[in-house]
């Protein structure tokens, strides 16, 4: 029987799809600006994304640099990013630039009503970026993002059950570390710790810092910086970045030393981003070990789920992915405390209303050092 009729055609297909007959799947549109080696990372991952597609990318400084992006992934690209946005209408936007253009562009895709974007981190640089950020996010209704993929790591997320699970019992001490600084790497650790803690807010940071010569870089920030941190259901932590920050491996490589570690009632676990991870008994016994073959094969893997993450956002406004802008501004928040401290001696409450010339007084500071 032919089926002629409009009304008929569109009653099976509704009476397939309930019984399973038709899956069908929305494909989001994607998109993203800058090209550089991490906005790989970004787009590879899409080979494991069912939901989405990548459509387009923007980067306004290098011609090569773009057209080798485009073409790598077979997607269009533009020099101006508010023209791609006019353009593609894209329904999640990776921001994969320097931090320093933060500012500009997350208010640029906020204003083009793009539903959802992940940020890389840091969230900001400063105090400015910062108060600045605050306030978009307390009006955009883009849902944003950030790129702390390593929530959706298996070998994080195992840690993070054994945990949360009982099998170790109560946390009795956090220690994360990372060989560059608090901008460069420390809001990664950061979060990697309030992970394996519930995301309980940080109430207290009593901290000290050294060195001004990365103030000036891509990522600015002290050199290094040695903290002791409490959290709002008691657990306590020591956060070090830099020099102070144990390195992991026999690798002069500074960015190979990210690290977190859960110490527990009856056992801890251990995470390292280039490493491994394992899980120990309080006897010793190992409960679970692994190797950094196991944790290259899955960066695209948890790049993926928190691109798919972000679409469950968009679909749900009940369901934000855990890295979503308010928690990063509370780990910023967590920094800028680390100054403040460092500069006062003293140790300081959180939240945090940091004075507008911070930035100012933290480089009179270590240029005094």
């Amino acid at each position: 029987m032919l089926l002629t009729s409009p009304s008929l055609q569109a009653w099976v297909v509704d009476y397939l799809q309930s019984i399973g007959g038709i899956q069908t799947m929305r494909k989001y549109r994607c998109a993203i600006i800058g090209c550089g080696g991490r906005a790989y990372g970004h787009a590879n991952a899409y080979q494991q994304v069912s939901r989405g597609e990548l459509v387009a990318c923007a980067n306004r400084s290098n011609v090569a640099r773009r057209e080798k992006f485009a073409e790598t992934f077979g997607i269009k690209g533009y020099a101006d990013a508010e023209a791609m946005l006019r353009t593609e209408k894209p329904d999640l936007v990776h921001l994969v630039t320097m931090p320093d253009q933060w500012r500009e562009l997350m208010p640029l895709v906020s204003e083009f009503g793009v539903p959802a974007c992940i940020v890389e981190k840091p969230i900001a640089c400063g105090v400015e970026d910062w108060r600045l950020l605050r306030e978009l996010e307390q009006r955009t209704a883009t849902k944003f993002g950030i790129g702390k993929q390593y929530r959706w790591h298996p070998g994080l997320i195992n840690c993070r059950k054994a945990v949360q699970g009982g099998l170790l019992g109560e946390i009795c001490l956090l220690d994360f570390s990372c060989g560059m600084n608090l901008s460069a790497q420390g809001t990664h650790i950061i979060d990697w710790a309030m992970s394996l803690n519930e995301d309980s807010p940080i109430v207290r940071v009593f901290g000290t810092i050294s060195g001004a010569e990365s103030l000036d870089s891509t990522y600015p920030a002290p050199d290094a910086s040695s903290c002791q941190v409490v959290f709002e259901n008691g657990v306590h932590g020591f956060w070090n970045t830099g020099f102070t920050a144990p390195r992991v491996m026999d690798d002069d490589a500074i960015y190979k030393h990210c690290r977190v570690a859960a110490y527990c009632e009856r056992g801890y676990v251990l995470f390292e981003e280039f490493c491994g991870w394992e899980i120990f008994s309080k006897t010793g016994t190992k409960i679970h070990q692994t190797t950094p073959d196991e944790w290259r094969e899955n960066n695209d893997l948890a790049q993926a789920r928190l691109t798919e993450a972000m679409f469950d956002w968009i679909e749900d406004d009940a369901n934000p992915v855990e890295t979503h802008l308010k928690l990063a501004l509370h780990q910023f928040n967590a920094i800028l405390g680390i100054y403040a401290s460092a500069i006062s001696h003293q140790p300081i409450n959180l939240p945090f209303e940091p004075p507008v010339d911070l930035d100012s007084q933290l480089r009179e500071v270590l240029s005094r050092a």
